[in-house]
């Protein structure tokens, strides 16, 4: 229980099932290890009272605790306690922040393929900034949690066994701990040049995952047209590797940070001991033994509330992430067997979408290689469902086809369109340069290959002015492309695809009309063997459709030939 907040058994269940991906061993010596620094903190306290008190034996397991010998001995055997304690405690927060940075990244990259490989049908009612937070921010929050979790057992752990020993070392004294109070504040004020590198990088990468993640609806259709789905997955992946090693390294520093105070502090203690002791010094020493046992939980307590606010922030936001990981797998990525001819021709003899634009009925539409069919029709008169239809992503209610003289269902007809290329005018490129984006959908293509495609689109002009050429930034100031420009960059990309299908879904919108028809033809010619479909809603594009399929009010469907 959090506060107000209450977890109900299947959220309790779906996070012990993460757990497993951090790893069940690594968790036991976390906890081992916590125990172990408690243990040893609290002896540490123990050792100093002979040091304060000489020749004094305290009564704990039958003289387990009463080392002989002269102070010189006493100071090296707290030394030597004290320096276990600072590293068996380095230890667990280096394991811990291990165990934060790798439950981070587990949870992206599983979120991330549930969402790569979801039906388009499961995402209708997501919007893209959700999704994006859902790949993002919400992973932070939750991954917070988790860390706020492994410290509130760290506390837990300290403080029944600093407690306990506390009470067993000199009862009087227990409430007598505030003068150590600084220690924790000075820990947490301890950093580097190198924390702040690590944490820039660490805002930079999460920026790159935002930006990774935009408009993802819109973007799956591209991906999968592309055949790309492991390729992102692999991406995404790098990226998230490097954001929890950025999370882990950033708790290693402040553990090390932390090494360095106890450290410092204990060898401190022990040569002010000898000194004292040397010089005749007083006895009210006594008195930071018990602050040294009870101060160590100062900082722990100090942190204990933001912890639970992590806890309570982290429970809705697993729900949130846990909601996604329930969208079950449209298809397999990998490609289809039986691959069909390239120039066969697909006759779609009835296609009817699902509710609500089921009364969409179209008949005999006949999809032939190497010609344009144009889709037009009012804005939301379900343009964009037809095509994902026509892309093999989404299911119609009813659907009848036919290839070389036999009758396919919508599952073999959408093994015939795999090999596809699908560009929505919303989409635009995530990858950092115009090399990078092309080679994205052409992992095998030369420079000459890239520059002839660039050409075809209108785009070698653009790539001649900038001195980086292929290597030009998408995003950068001095060669940030335009709404244009970035369309016809994708265009491209479906000529270095060489799909059997290619549909554009206003794919062409930021262009003006003469530019338009000069890339659709340029396409026409260069796909002799891809079946084109275009929406429009430009009438100057029929001049080179071979087909037109106009969608009206009313649902009704009528098609033309040109």
């Amino acid at each position: 229980m959090l506060g107000k907040t209450t977890l109900p058994n299947d959220v309790l269940r779906a996070f012990a099932r993460t757990l497993k991906s951090v790893g069940l061993t690594g968790v036991i010596i976390y906890v081992l290890l916590s125990l172990g620094s408690a243990l040893a903190g609290s002896l540490v306290a123990v050792f100093l009272v002979p040091l304060v008190q000489p020749g004094h034996t305290l009564p704990l397991g039958g003289g387990l605790f009463d080392v002989q010998g002269g102070i010189d001995l006493h100071s090296a055997v707290f030394a030597g306690t004290a320096i276990a304690f600072a590293l068996l405690r380095w230890q667990a927060a280096r394991l811990g922040a291990r165990l934060v940075g790798r439950y981070g990244m587990n949870l992206r990259c599983m979120v991330h393929a549930q969402l790569i490989d979801a039906p388009l049908a499961s995402l209708a009612d997501a919007t893209s900034a959700e999704i994006a937070n859902v790949l993002t921010h919400n992973i932070e929050i939750v991954t917070q949690g988790f860390n706020a979790l492994l410290q509130l057992l760290v506390v837990g752990v300290t403080s029944i066994v600093s407690v306990g020993f506390a009470l067993w070392v000199s009862p009087p004294l227990v409430f007598v701990a505030p003068l150590l109070a600084g220690f924790g504040l000075m820990a947490s004020r301890i950093s580097s040049r190198e924390q702040s590198l690590v944490s820039r990088q660490y805002v930079s990468d999460l920026t790159r995952l935002f930006w990774h993640s935009e408009d993802f609806p819109r973007r799956l259709r591209h991906v999968r047209s592309f055949e790309k789905e492991e390729a992102e997955k692999d991406g995404y992946g790098a990226i998230s590797e490097r954001l929890g090693y950025g999370y882990q390294r950033q708790l290693e520093l402040i553990a090390s940070g932390r090494l360095m105070l106890e450290l410092l502090a204990a060898v401190g203690i022990a040569a002010v001991f000898m000194l004292a002791y040397r010089l005749h010094g007083v006895d009210q020493a006594s008195l930071i033994a018990v602050c040294l046992l009870l101060g160590r939980l100062l900082p722990y307590l100090v942190s204990t509330r933001q912890s639970f606010q992590q806890l309570r922030s982290a429970v809705p936001a697993f729900e949130l992430w846990r909601r996604y990981m329930y969208l079950q797998p449209t298809r397999s990525s990998a490609a289809p067997p039986g691959a069909v001819a390239s120039g066969d021709v697909l006759y779609v003899e009835h296609i009817r979408l699902m509710p609500p634009l089921d009364a969409l009925d179209i008949d005999e539409l006949v999809l032939m290689p190497g010609e344009l069919t144009l889709i037009s029709g009012d804005s939301g008169i379900g343009k964009s469902s037809l095509v994902d239809v026509l892309a093999g992503m989404a299911t119609p209610k009813e659907f009848s086809a036919r290839i070389d003289g036999q009758s396919i269902d919508f599952d073999t007809y959408c093994q015939l369109v795999r090999r596809g290329a699908y560009v929505s005018q919303s989409v635009r490129p995530w990858q950092r340069s115009i090399r990078e984006c092309l080679l994205w959908a052409a992992p095998g293509a030369t420079d000459e290959m890239l520059t002839s495609a660039l050409e075809d689109v209108g785009l070698a002009k653009r790539l001649a002015a900038s001195r980086r050429g292929l290597d030009s930034a998408i995003d950068n100031a001095s060669s940030k492309l335009s709404g244009g420009e970035l369309q016809r960059l994708l265009l491209a990309q479906v000529i270095l695809r060489q799909p059997r299908v290619a549909l554009l879904d206003e794919a062409t919108s930021a262009l003006d009309v003469a530019s338009e028809i000069m890339v659709l033809s340029q396409l026409k010619h260069r796909l002799p063997h891809t079946i084109l479909i275009v929406v429009s809603h430009r009438p100057d594009v029929m001049a080179i459709a071979d087909q037109r399929l106009v969608i009206g009010e009313d649902l009704s469907v009528v098609a033309s030939v040109a």
